[in-house]
C-alpha cells in the first residue's frame, strides 16, 4: 500500500541535495561523560564496557521501538516477538527467560523500571522523551543491586537552553501503522520543561495482533537555589495489545501471519493503566560535598485474557534512591567516593479466571469463575560505596562493594479468605565486590581491567512450588566477571574503537522447568560460562563543510556454553547456552549534509539461536537491512520542518524475531518455538515545530 508513495518521498528528498555547510560533531565519543554512575567520568576513563546512544542514534531507526538500535551494541540483543513482545539479552545473560526481560536492571532518570523480582520493561517509555541512554554490560556497578547481565539507564529529553517550542509529528506504515505525537517545551535559565503526548496503532503483520499505546510524559528541572535543583519526572501509559503468541516451524515457514490457534480462538490480548512518578534533589553543600536523592512510585492495573486462563493483576511500588558524595585528597591522590542506598517495596495481587471461550466460538475471551487468589510483598534495599582514585595523571584506579537484601511474602488469599498465613522468605545478605584499573596508554587511548562479583534473584512464580509453597532451597544466581579492554581514537580522532574480552563464570544456575501449560518451577541445576569479544569501530571517513559520511561496524563472537547443567536425568553439560546468538554483527553508513538531509542505512546479522537446552534445534541465521532517508528545513524561518521516509528488512528476508526457549508441544501438537519477524515493511512521517526564542 506504501510502497509507491514511499519510494517517491525517497526518490524527492535525494532531488532537494544542495551542499551547503553541516555543523560538525564537536564532542568525541569518547569523551562523553558518563551520567548514570553515582560518580561522573568520560567514556574514554571509566574501566568497564559501557555503551552510549544519544539522541542521533534513535532519529536513525522508525521511532517506534529500540529493537534496531540495540542490536547495533556488541554483547546486546533485544528480540522483539511484537511490539508488547520482547526480550533483552546481554552477554547472554537472561537468555533462557521464558517471557520478558529480567536478570537486567533498568532505570529512567533513577527511577526502576525493574519490578521488584526483576522483570523489566522498557517498551513503554516513548522514544521521543529518551535523550540518552548508557548501558553498563555485565556486573560492573556495584551500585544498583540484582542484575547479573548489566544496567540500562535512560535519560529523558530536556528542552534546549532558553528555548520554547510546540511540535507535531505524525509516522505511518505498513500493517496499520500510525503514531501521532505532540510535545512542547519551555526553558530558562532556571526552569527546563518536556512534555508530550503519543498516539500508537498497528494493525499488525500477524494475526490477532493489534496495537495500541497512549502516553503521556511530563519531565522537568527547577533550579531552586545557586546549589540545589529540584526533578520531576511522571509518566502515564494505556495499552491494549493483542498477542498472537508463538508458532511452530512448518508455520513460520509457510504461513508466519497466522497466530497460534488457541490464542486466536480466545482472542488474546494484554491491557493496562500504568503511571509512573518520581521526584529528585540535588544539591552541591561545597566543592567536597554533594547529595542526590529522589523518591518514586508506580502503579499498575493490569487484565489479560489467555486461552488457558485470565489474568486479573495489580501492582504498587514505593521506593527512594539517595546517595552522598565526597571529593578531596588522599595522601596526595585526588579521589572521590560515594555511599548511599536504593529500597523499593512492592505490593503485587493477582486473581485468575477460567476462561470459557471454548463455550461460545467466535465471540473470544469469556471470564468465567475464579480459582485463584494471591497476594505478595516484594521488598530489596541495597546499600552500595564506590571509590575512585586517580594514582598518576595516567592510571586511574575504581572500587566498590554493594550489600543487598530481597524479601518475599506470599499470602494465598483464594484459600484462606479469612486472612492466609504469609510465606516470608529472604535471600539472605549477597555481597558484591568490584575493582577496575583503567591506564592512559598515550593521549586518546585507555587500557582497561576489571573484574567484579554480580547476583540477580528468582522471581517469585520461580520461587513457588507446584503446592504454591516456596522453596526455600532456592540460592540467587551468582556470577564473577572478569574483562579486559581497550577504548581508543586514532587518526586525529576520525576513528574510535572498542575492544573487549570478557568472561564471567555464573554458579547457582536458575533454570525455569515447565511443569504446565503457564507454569514453571525454578531450580538451581548447575552453572554456565560466558565468554566473548566485542569490538566497535567508528569512523568519519569524509568531513567537509558540505558532507559527511560516516560508516561503523560492530560485532560479537560469543561462546556460551552450559559448564554443569543437570536437569533431572537429562545432562545439558557443555552445551551451547539456550536463546543467544553465538555471532551478531552490525554494519552502518550515515551520510549528512548541510541542507539537512540524510541517508542512516544498517545491515546487522544474527547467528543461529539453540532453541532448546539438548542443542537438537536451531533457528537459522539471518540478516536484516534498514535504510531511513531523512530531510529538515525551515519555512518562513520560524516553522522546522522534518520529512522522512524509511524500509526495514528491506530485502524482506523471513527470520524468527524472537524465540521462545525450551518450548514443549502438548499431545500431538508440534513445540511453538518461534515468532515470526515482519516481512518488508515500509513507513514515513513528517513533523512540524514552532520554536519561540
Amino acid at each position: 500500500m506504501f510502497k509507491k508513495p514511499l519510494y517517491f518521498l525517497l526518490f524527492l528528498c535525494s532531488a532537494t541535495v544542495v551542499f551547503g555547510q553541516i555543523k560538525k560533531d564537536t564532542i568525541a565519543l569518547s569523551e562523553v561523560t558518563l551520567k548514570g554512575s553515582p560518580i561522573k567520568n568520560a567514556l574514554q576513563n571509566v574501566a568497564s564496557s559501557v555503551s552510549v546512544i544519544t539522541t542521533a542514534d534513535i532519529n536513525k531507526s522508525d521511532g517506534i521501538i529500540l529493537t534496531p538500535v540495540l542490536n547495533k551494541i556488541p554483547g546486546v540483543t533485544m528480540q522483539q516477538g511484537a511490539l508488547n513482545t520482547n526480550r533483552i539479552t546481554i552477554r547472554g545473560i537472561g537468555a533462557r527467560s521464558q517471557y520478558g526481560t529480567n536478570k537486567i536492571k533498568a532505570y529512567f532518570d533513577g527511577i526502576p523500571l525493574s519490578s521488584g523480582e526483576g522483570e523489566t520493561t522498557i517498551d513503554d517509555i516513548d522514544l521521543v522523551s529518551i535523550e540518552k541512554i548508557e548501558i553498563i554490560k555485565g556486573p560492573n556497578s556495584t551500585s544498583f543491586g540484582s542484575g547479573l547481565g548489566g544496567v540500562i539507564q535512560l535519560f529523558s529529553r530536556e528542552t534546549p537552553l532558553l528555548e520554547s517550542f510546540g511540535k507535531s509529528t505524525i509516522t505511518f506504515g505498513s500493517f496499520g501503522l500510525l503514531q501521532q505525537r505532540l510535545s512542547a517545551g519551555y526553558s530558562d535559565s532556571k526552569t527546563n520543561v518536556y512534555t508530550s503526548f503519543t498516539d500508537l496503532q498497528s494493525d499488525g503483520f500477524r494475526a490477532n495482533s493489534s496495537y495500541n499505546r497512549k502516553s503521556f510524559n511530563l519531565q522537568g528541572k527547577q533550579k531552586m537555589a545557586p546549589n540545589g535543583s529540584l526533578s520531576f519526572l511522571g509518566i502515564f501509559t494505556r495499552l491494549k495489545a493483542f498477542i498472537p503468541s508463538s508458532i511452530n516451524e512448518t508455520d513460520l515457514k509457510n504461513n508466519p501471519e497466522k497466530a497460534a490457534s488457541t490464542w486466536a480462538a480466545a482472542q488474546g490480548f494484554e491491557s493496562y493503566d500504568k503511571f509512573m512518578l518520581g521526584l529528585g534533589y540535588d544539591h552541591q553543600f561545597s566543592q567536597k560535598w554533594s547529595l542526590q536523592t529522589s523518591v518514586f512510585s508506580n502503579f499498575k492495573e493490569a487484565y489479560e485474557p489467555r486461552p488457558f486462563d485470565i489474568l486479573d493483576e495489580k501492582t504498587s511500588a514505593a521506593g527512594f534512591r539517595s546517595n552522598v558524595n565526597y571529593k578531596n585528597r588522599l595522601f596526595s591522590l585526588p579521589f572521590e567516593l560515594s555511599f548511599g542506598a536504593e529500597l523499593l517495596t512492592e505490593k503485587y495481587q493477582y486473581s485468575l479466571f477460567e476462561n470459557e471461550y471454548q463455550s461460545q466460538p467466535g465471540q473470544g475471551s469469556i471470564k468465567g469463575d475464579e480459582f485463584s487468589a494471591i497476594k505478595q510483598n516484594r521488598n530489596y534495599i541495597n546499600y552500595f560505596l564506590q571509590m575512585e582514585f586517580w594514582i598518576s595523571e595516567k592510571l586511574h584506579l575504581e572500587t566498590g562493594v554493594a550489600l543487598n537484601t530481597t524479601k518475599y511474602s506470599v499470602e494465598d488469599v483464594f484459600e484462606n479468605n479469612s486472612g492466609g498465613q504469609k510465606m516470608p522468605f529472604t535471600f539472605g545478605n549477597v555481597w558484591s565486590p568490584r575493582v577496575g584499573l583503567s591506564y592512559k596508554v598515550s593521549n586518546g587511548k585507555n587500557i582497561f581491567a576489571s573484574v567484579s562479583k554480580g547476583f540477580s534473584v528468582p522471581s517469585v512464580a520461580e520461587t513457588l512450588t507446584p503446592e504454591g509453597q516456596i522453596n526455600t532451597d532456592l540460592k540467587p544466581e551468582l556470577g564473577w566477571n572478569y574483562e579486559l579492554g581497550f577504548k581508543g581514537n586514532w587518526l586525529k580522532s576520525k576513528v574510535y574503537t572498542e575492544v573487549t574480552f570478557y568472561t564471567t563464570q555464573i554458579k547457582n544456575l536458575l533454570v525455569a522447568r515447565r511443569t504446565a501449560d503457564d507454569q514453571f518451577v525454578g531450580i538451581n541445576a548447575g552453572s554456565s560460562s560466558h565468554t566473548g569479544l566485542e569490538f566497535l569501530v567508528n569512523y568519519k571517513l569524509l568531513e567537509l563543510n558540505k558532507l559527511q559520511i560516516t560508516p561503523y561496524f560492530s560485532g560479537a563472537v560469543n561462546n556460551f556454553k552450559f559448564k554443569e547443567f543437570l536437569d533431572g536425568d537429562a545432562n545439558y553439560s557443555g552445551n551451547q547456552l539456550t536463546g543467544v546468538p553465538e555471532k551478531q554483527f552490525n554494519f552502518g553508513v550515515d551520510l549528512n549534509t548541510k541542507n539537512g538531509f540524510s541517508i542512516n542505512s544498517s545491515f546487522r546479522t544474527m547467528g543461529k539461536i539453540p532453541l532448546n537446552d539438548s542443542n537438537t534445534k536451531h533457528s537459522e541465521r539471518y540478516s536484516l537491512l534498514d535504510i531511513k532517508t531523512t530531510y529538515v528545513f525551515t519555512i518562513l524561518k520560524i516553522l522546522k520542518t522534518e520529512l522522512n521516509a524509511g524500509v526495514n528488512n528491506a530485502l524482506d528476508t523471513k527470520y524468527a524475531a524472537n524465540i521462545l526457549p525450551n518450548a514443549v508441544g502438548f499431545g500431538t501438537a508440534a513445540p511453538r518455538y518461534f515468532y515470526p519477524g515482519n516481512p518488508v515493511n515500509f513507513y514515513g512521517g513528517f513533523s512540524v515545530s514552532y520554536v519561540f526564542r
